[in-house]
């Protein structure tokens, strides 16, 4: 059954270098880039709040910029009374969807070869996206719970009993809407790079790729708030 379930759930689109892990497979390159971007946000975090001042400098003024703004957005999207607590959930999940889309257009991930498929932004995969929809789908079912108990399941119900199959249907999609859209994004931006490079490859390509770095913080900042509004939502009373 794990295995027939494992098999649903895994979804390939291009080439892939895989790896083997027991009895399963799994997308080697989205694991190394996706290490990267980890060590990238690890490293940055580490050093710009290794001697903490009271007048920022350097890079605490960006991680400090970061914190307010993150704090902003969630206080914004949750309110004031339950924010505080997902300010590190909806922060890790924007850095590493900035990041990682970030990295797909900055870094040259494709001048290292590999046995199959190219490096490229983890995100650029469909089940990296995937997997954080359902992450954020995890964190707004846990914030209602958490706060109403197994009454937060009345809003299945509310303001009507009929809706309840309508209610239900907008939790899948949830995490669908989320997921394909991150990951379109991306890969429709690396691909019309990648064409544009390989026809013209001196001048064209650069006001794309700048465009590219400006939507690719915008489907960042896209995923995080509607995470947040997720979670607001569910830990809105309902009377």
């Amino acid at each position: 059954m794990t295995n027939v379930l494992f098999d649903l759930a895994e979804v390939s689109v291009g080439q892939h270098w895989y790896w083997n892990l027991g009895p399963y497979f799994v997308h080697g390159q989205v694991l190394i880039t996706s290490w990267v971007v980890l060590s990238l946000i690890i490293g940055i975090a580490l050093i710009a709040n290794q001697n903490l001042k009271t007048i920022p400098e350097n890079l605490q003024n960006l991680t400090e910029y970061v914190t307010e703004f993150i704090r902003d957005l969630a206080k914004t999207q949750i309110g004031e009374k339950d924010y505080i607590k997902w300010v590190p959930f909806l922060g890790t999940i924007f850095l590493f969807v900035f990041v990682s889309n970030w990295s797909g257009a900055l870094l040259p991930w494709r001048i290292l070869e590999l046995p199959n498929g190219e490096l490229a932004a983890p995100t650029n995969d469909i089940n990296t996206t995937v997997a954080l929809a359902l992450l954020t789908s995890l964190a707004y079912f846990y914030a209602g719970i958490s706060k109403k108990g197994f009454s937060y399941f009345k809003r299945y119900i509310s303001p009507a009993a009929f809706l309840l199959p309508i209610n239900i249907l907008e939790d899948f999609t949830k995490p669908l809407s989320l997921s394909f859209r991150l990951f379109g994004n991306i890969l429709a931006d690396e691909l019309v790079v990648g064409v544009l490079i390989t026809l013209v490859p001196l001048v064209v390509p650069i006001p794309i790729m700048l465009l590219g770095l400006f939507t690719s913080a915008i489907q960042a900042l896209v995923f995080a708030t509607l995470a947040g509004a997720y979670i607001g939502e569910s830990l809105e009373d309902h009377h």
